[in-house]
């Protein structure tokens, strides 16, 4: 084989003399001409002469020697050079390349002898040299069963890891530590809690601190990198290894992370101990479970909840609230209105169960007593049901009952008639609310998109009597003032197929030998509930409106009407907009113009609108 001796020379570093003293006196004084004398007796003593140039490389570090060899072993005990080339070393590749010897060897020794010279080298003996599949490794004889796992190799490539933690833990120090954090702490505002979105904000306004994490994000990735290449070396030696190394690789930290840091430090450290901050739990964590690190929080200052302004005072606490809150022992609370049954009244005392029983027994105590009117036609007396009749059933309230509104539940009629009639009886219901003539009253939609159909109960009376009930219940009940009631009647026929029937007017059905019969009424009932309403103190609320007594009574008074505005609306019939039953309540009930009634929904539209978290609606007008 070949071997050459390589020495690079710092000639800066040698020494001027060159008159011939014994180099042997002074070792760190090397010169040019020590060197020549130290090359030329290489190939005569190769290891005293390695040992000298050693020496020399590591007293003066004025060179550097490199050893190449090429042939079948690499026959050198001398291993301390800065690099010994050989081709018979194993290459982080496990790719191996022979040359020299087995050339020489006969055909039949060739294979046994690189087998051998491979085993040697690559398994220092202590197994065979397997390579399968772009792989190679050592089948370990029964004595060496570790020799697939180079220990020292593998403890360095561990010891190297540790120092990049070490580094990167240097470098966040360091960032912590910079003129340019500091001065951002320093800056941030104290007098109201900082979320992490305005911890960024503030952030990306400070240049110099967006330069210095920079700086440290670069650090970071450069020696993330080195600590991968090491980590990927160090399964690579270790893959066939039965323990696994210990692989520690540094945690990266994202902004995140710092801008937690940075609540960290302005909320959780105090006494000279840094917790940790969570601001989903608005508390810190603090070494070692103690309490000590924990600071005064100011107030979240934002939309909504939170305060407008923190305490002068006390930080701790809001100073002011935002719109649609009032301010309650330091915290910002939605404005709810007062209950409103000291206005008017909404509900009753019976339950579901109990006023479905009532209403099915058609009982009396909670009969709602109406006056009955018509002049076409009177009750207990027969008449001629050729022409629609008009009745209705009226409480007069702001005669007789002004404290009073009215809820109804359920309608019943008994009608009669003649016998062998054909007449069927028709009805139509208009519920006016709060007053008011007839044109402010509302159709009821009987039997129409899940609204209630009538109930007729044929009675035991030698007539052809029946009881026609409307049950309304909880679910449909709705405020009135005034029932009107339209009766027509119908005649009822077998058709062609003798199985349908067909309907015909009275008027349409022109027949002297047909008995149309007679009809009456026998009575009448509303069933219901009322309830108390005092319009002196509504009128009250809304004189608060533009008089105010107190320094937020107006706002108060104003989500009572609002309150009162949305209950009232919400007893509105089907359909798919709500009436405006809350206007007709402030022009009947209260008799208040048309133009107080614009301007009071107004006032309430925009306060509305001003409310967190409110979705106003629109109302199909009832009342002029």
């Amino acid at each position: 084989g070949e071997e050459s001796l390589t020495i690079f020379v710092d000639k800066r570093k040698l020494s001027k003399r060159s008159d011939g003293s014994d180099p042997s006196t002074n070792s760190s004084a090397v010169t040019l001409e020590t060197l020549h004398q130290l090359a030329a007796s290489y190939f005569i003593d190769r290891d005293s002469t390695l040992r000298r140039l050693h020496h020399i490389q590591i007293a003066s570090t004025a060179i550097k020697v490199t050893e190449t060899r090429t042939g079948p072993l690499g026959c050198s005990n001398y291993d301390n050079l800065d690099s010994v080339s050989s081709v018979l070393v194993q290459s982080p590749e496990n790719k191996i390349q022979l040359q020299g010897l087995q050339v020489i060897l006969p055909e039949y020794l060739q294979e046994h002898f690189v087998q051998a010279a491979l085993s040697y080298i690559a398994c220092n003996s202590e197994g065979e040299f397997i390579c399968k599949d772009n792989d190679c490794w050592c089948q370990c004889g029964p004595k060496f069963p570790e020799c697939n796992c180079p220990y020292m190799d593998i403890q360095a490539m561990e010891e190297n890891l540790l120092r990049i933690s070490e580094t990167w833990n240097a470098y966040n120090s360091e960032f912590e530590e910079s003129d340019e954090f500091k001065l951002f702490m320093k800056r941030l505002p104290m007098n109201y809690f900082l979320n992490t979105s305005t911890v960024m904000h503030l952030w990306t306004m400070d240049s110099n601190f967006q330069r210095r994490y920079e700086q440290l994000e670069n650090s970071m990735k450069q020696l993330f990198l080195k600590a991968q290449k090491t980590v990927h070396k160090l399964f690579g030696l270790s893959k066939r290894c039965h323990k696994q190394p210990l692989i520690r690789m540094p945690r990266q930290r994202s902004s995140n992370y710092w801008l937690n840091r940075i609540q960290s430090f302005l909320y959780c450290n105090e006494n000279g101990l840094l917790g940790s901050f969570s601001e989903e739990t608005h508390t810190c964590t603090c070494p070692n479970d103690q309490v000590a690190c924990h600071g005064f929080l100011p107030c979240t200052v934002g939309d909504g909840s939170a305060c407008l302004s923190c305490a002068p005072d006390n930080r701790t606490r809001c100073g002011s609230c935002n719109v649609g809150y009032m301010l309650s022992q330091g915290l910002c609370k939605p404005e709810v209105a007062e209950s409103t049954e000291h206005y008017i009244g909404f509900e009753t005392d019976l339950q579901d169960m109990e006023m479905k029983y009532l209403l099915q027994k058609t009982d009396r105590r909670i009969e709602v007593h109406a006056i009955f009117i018509s002049n076409d036609m009177r009750l207990n007396s027969w008449f001629d049901p050729s022409w629609r009749k008009r009745m209705l059933l009226t409480l007069k309230s702001n005669k007789y009952k002004s404290s009073l509104v009215h809820m109804i539940l359920g309608l019943s009629l008994q009608i009669c008639l003649t016998k062998n009639s054909t007449l069927e009886p028709v009805l139509a219901v208009y519920v006016n609310p709060f007053g008011g003539s007839h044109s402010e009253s509302w159709f009821m939609p009987v039997n129409e998109n899940n609204f209630p159909d009538w109930e007729r109960t044929k009675l035991d009376l030698p007539l052809q009597c029946y009881n026609w009930t409307l049950t309304l219940g909880n679910k449909w009940k709705t405020f009135f003032e005034t029932v009107h009631i339209y009766l027509r009647s119908r005649i009822k026929s077998n058709g062609p197929n003798g199985n349908e029937s067909i309907y015909y007017e009275p008027l349409e059905f022109i027949d002297p030998s047909r008995n149309l019969g007679y009809m009456k009424i026998n009575n009448i009932q509303v069933f219901g509930y009322s309830m108390h309403f005092d319009p002196e103190a509504i009128r009250d609320l809304i004189l608060q409106l533009d008089y105010p007594y107190t320094q937020g009574s107006q706002d108060s008074a104003l989500l009572q009407l609002l309150e009162i505005r949305d209950r009232v609306n919400k007893l509105s019939p089907p359909g798919q907009r709500r009436l405006d039953l809350f206007s007709c309540l402030l022009r009947h009930r209260l008799k208040l113009s048309t133009s107080e009634v614009v301007r009071i929904q107004s006032a309430l539209q925009a306060f509305n609108a001003k409310l967190p978290n409110t979705v106003d609606y629109d109302t199909t007008k009832l009342c002029s």
